[in-house]
């Protein structure tokens, strides 16, 4: 099997814990990782992009006492200590097909014991739906908003909500969406001044830069 070098004080030194990415992955790997975390009553590890295939290969010993959700691809052993901070993160989506990153966003915010809203299919090509939910959007503190196709949302939004926006771009799309190409270039170029961009289909990333900020107002 090949060797493990695990980043046991990231939490101390930057305030979130590392992930551990199982893509491409020997399973062995996660296997041992989902066992020794899963025994621990002091630690917890999220584990993402760990396709459910690989994880119902697993002995039932190593499945017993871990939190899987198949959709978003993520697993741990239990949540970490609720937040300090009692500020919610609202999670957007354009549409139905964005669940995977819209669930694997939110994932990892119920990981981090933060709290959090999901609003799905707020997709503007019926404003209606956006400017229905937007009441309840309002009343959270950071937006993470994930389209794919022309990810026009993410401009609508950042004109009606002054919320720190973290966009995130998927996958979603026929032909020249480009696999998130053309959603990502859409909301990198938004009028809506000062949205930040994350990679294609990462709703880990935008869930962790929300944690940073509510970390850094809660150190404040």
């Amino acid at each position: 099997m090949q060797h493990i070098s695990f980043d046991y004080t990231r939490k101390a030194r930057i305030g979130l814990p590392e992930a551990v990415f199982c893509q491409g992955k020997d399973p062995s790997i996660v296997q041992k990782l989902l066992s020794e975390f899963s025994k621990k009553n002091d630690a917890s590890i999220l584990f993402t992009r760990l396709e459910e295939k690989i994880f119902r290969s697993f002995p039932d010993e190593t499945q017993e006492g871990v939190n899987y959700h198949p959709l978003s691809r993520t697993a741990f052993s239990r949540p970490l200590p609720n937040h300090a901070s009692q500020k919610k993160v609202a999670i957007l989506s354009a549409g139905s097909a964005d669940a995977s990153v819209v669930w694997e966003a939110a994932r990892t915010l119920e990981y981090l014991g933060i709290q959090h809203e999901i609003f799905e299919d707020c997709g503007v090509a019926g404003l209606w739906r956006i400017l229905d939910k937007l009441e309840e959007i309002q009343k959270c503190h950071i937006i993470i908003a994930i389209a794919g196709l022309d990810a026009a949302l993410v401009s609508v939004l950042g004109g009606l909500v002054d919320k720190p926006i973290f966009a995130v771009p998927t996958s979603v799309g026929y032909g020249m969406a480009k696999n998130g190409e053309s959603a990502l270039s859409s909301m990198l170029v938004s009028c809506a001044q000062g949205v930040a961009v994350m990679n294609i289909d990462n709703g880990y990333g935008a869930a962790c830069a929300a944690a940073r900020v509510l970390n850094m107002i809660e150190n404040a």
